[in-house]
This record gives structure tokens, C-alpha cells and sequence, in this order.
């Protein structure tokens, strides 16, 4: 499983969670044949449009959880089904709101095959179980970004498909309704994760080493 997923979902206590294996862990990092191509292109085009986190924001990404272990803070604009490699999922920054990553996603049916689209070898894109995010707010303006099964939810009287404060409330996640920034859905995907920032160890490689995590990785600081 790759890591950057991993440690998003661990930093909600999820991880066995929503998180399915990927097939083919053996397959090399680096770009294969078609697969060259479509990194070039979308390196380029994210590079122009999304440079920083405020250039996703006004394209209507918002962040929805901390630094994770690779220097990754994860931002989404809840369409998941990516239509093109123009549209990503999800981008990703730095601390200081550089452009590092993005992911493409496509709508998981159940028992369906990983998508064979855009030159991407399929056993690279990692399958997600349906699963609820949330953003609240503390003192301070502190944010607290993290996410609950949809069982769990669904248990506590709510509609894990259309999320609502009130239920959060009575799972005693949240104090009141008033302290939920937002919460949303994350339906059950086919995730592709690349690195848009040149990595030397592969477009699709875990980790990158030209990318330093901050002291605060990992940690709810935020």
C-alpha cells in the first residue's frame, strides 16, 4: 500500500479501515512506457494552474488533513471522478504551499477491476472503501481534520452518502454543530497517486527524497 495513503488514513486511526491492498506492490516507481507520457503532461499542466495551495483553493480544493509522513498536506474539491488527467481528485502541498502531488480517482463499483485508462498500468491505482471526512474547529481557529467509517456513522443514525453535522454531534465527535467546519463524503474510489514534483525515485514512488517533512509531520499541530 502506498505510504502517503496509509499515513493520511493512520492520523484518523483508520487505516486497515478504508484502505484495500494494492495488487502488484512489485511493480517498479518509475514510469513504463505509456505511462512516461502522462507524467510529463500532467506535470506541466498541474505545475501552471495549481503551483500553490491558494491556486487550489480559488479552484475550489479545500484542505482536509494534516502533514502526513512524506511532507504531504492533502487537499480535495470532492469530485471523484476524474474525467481527464486535466482533473485531479486531490493535490497535494508542502508546508509552505507548494505544489508536490496530485490524485486521480475514478468510482469504485463493487467487485469492479482498477481502471485501464491513460497509458496507467491498472494494478497502480489502490482501491478505497467509502469512508467520512470531517474539519472542525477548536479554539483559537485550531482545525482538527479526520474521518470515521461509514458503518460507524451510518450506526449512529446518519447517511454516510450525505453526511450531516448533527450526527458527528451525537458520536461525540464533535461538541456541537456549530464546531463542524465541514464533513463530506469519501465514496469507495480507485485512487492513482502521483508525484507532480520531479522525484528520482519515480513518479509513483512512496516517498520523495527531495522533499523534507516539517518537524510537525504526522503531529495534530494544525
Amino acid at each position: 500500500m502506498n505510504v502517503r495513503l496509509t499515513a493520511v488514513i493512520a492520523a484518523c486511526a483508520l487505516a486497515a479501515t478504508f484502505a484495500v491492498s494494492r495488487a502488484d506492490a512489485t511493480l517498479s516507481p518509475k514510469p513504463q512506457g505509456a505511462e512516461a507520457a502522462f507524467v510529463t503532461s500532467i506535470q506541466k499542466d498541474l505545475m501552471a494552474r495549481f503551483p500553490t495551495a491558494a491556486d487550489a483553493e480559488k479552484a475550489g480544493y479545500f484542505r482536509y488533513t494534516n502533514e502526513d509522513d512524506t511532507g504531504a498536506i492533502s487537499y480535495a474539491n470532492l469530485q471523484w471522478q476524474s474525467a481527464d488527467p486535466q482533473h485531479p481528485s486531490q493535490l497535494w502541498y508542502d508546508v509552505n504551499g507548494n505544489l508536490l502531488g496530485a490524485d486521480f480517482s475514478q468510482i469504485k463499483a463493487k467487485d469492479s477491476a482498477p481502471p485501464n485508462i491513460w497509458g496507467i498500468n491498472p494494478a497502480r491505482w489502490e482501491p478505497f472503501h467509502h469512508h467520512v471526512h470531517y474539519i472542525l474547529a477548536g479554539a483559537g481557529g485550531k482545525l482538527t481534520y479526520g474521518a470515521t467509517s461509514a458503518k460507524k456513522f451510518q450506526a449512529a443514525g446518519g447517511d454516510p452518502k450525505d453526511p450531516q453535522a448533527a450526527t458527528l454531534v451525537a458520536m461525540g465527535i464533535a461538541k456541537s454543530a456549530d464546531q463542524v467546519q465541514k464533513v463530506f463524503a469519501f465514496p469507495a474510489i480507485w485512487d492513482l497517486i502521483v508525484w507532480v514534483k520531479p522525484n528520482p525515485d519515480g513518479a509513483f514512488a512512496e516517498k520523495n527524497p527531495l522533499v523534507t517533512p516539517s518537524a510537525n509531520a504526522e503531529k495534530d499541530s494544525m
